[in-house]
């Protein structure tokens, strides 16, 4: 991160905390305007896809079960609000790598002077964002990343999401059968209600699966949330020099 001043770095990470840990949405909203005001950015957007990608890995693993597409939905019915917030923040880290890599911001906007040449460059909103599967851009994208694992930050990320998932998450899956039983057991038909005993309730070992499939899932899919997000700050910083 470019901030020197050690105050507003330690408010920054008071700041994501809160957001996190404590699912206080004012200190997500104020540190995204701290990031407009103090550092200039400003485009921050997630595409929250992670959760989607949980879902599937979690119908899969229930694919023994006949209401498997229910359960799987109560569970992320409880825990995607989470993984979104899990999400942005993976998104903001990412996005300032990429941001504040002067390295390579210089390396691609050579490519871009190149391409398009300055005048095009004051114009555009969008460089390289999505458009880069072709010849030197893709050589440039995959130095990037490959840099960017040689940072090597997996044991900073593993520790939060274990932390995140053992403080956020954990209770709430090791609490399943109650949710799953609330929601299973009603079934309205023709306006009439019925109380339905055909499903069966989550063993330890069950548990424990699920568990699992969704630390997995969390880990995996944030990885590429940042990597992802570092090229979208890379190529937002080029373009910022000709805004």
């Amino acid at each position: 991160m470019a901030t020197a001043n050690p105050e507003l770095c330690r408010i920054y990470e008071g700041l994501k905390y809160d957001f996190l840990f404590n699912n206080d949405i004012n200190s997500i909203h104020i540190l995204l305007s701290l990031y407009d005001l103090e550092e200039n950015i400003t485009n921050i957007c997630p595409k929250y896809k992670c959760i989607k990608e949980i879902k599937k890995k979690i119908r899969s693993l229930l694919r023994y079960r006949k209401d498997r597409d229910l359960v799987s939905n109560n569970i992320i019915l409880l825990i995607h609000e989470d993984i979104d917030r899990l999400e942005l923040y993976f998104y903001l880290e990412g996005y300032k790598y990429g941001y504040y890599n002067y390295k390579w911001v210089n390396i691609l906007e050579k490519k871009a002077l190149e391409s398009y040449g300055m005048e095009k460059l004051y114009e555009m909103r969008i460089l390289y964002h999505y458009r880069f599967n072709f010849g030197e851009i893709r050589k440039v994208k995959e130095g990037f990343e490959a840099e960017g694992r040689n940072v090597n930050r997996d044991g900073e990320f593993k520790k939060l999401v274990n932390s995140f998932c053992e403080r956020v998450i954990k209770s709430k899956i090791v609490n399943i059968n109650k949710y799953i039983d609330r929601q299973l057991t009603i079934d309205y038909n023709h306006k009439v209600l019925n109380i339905k005993s055909d499903s069966h309730k989550f063993t330890h070992e069950e548990i424990n699966k699920v568990y699992g499939v969704i630390i997995r899932g969390i880990y995996k899919n944030m990885r590429r949330v940042y990597t992802d997000a570092s090229w979208f700050g890379l190529n937002d910083k080029v373009l910022r020099r000709y805004s």
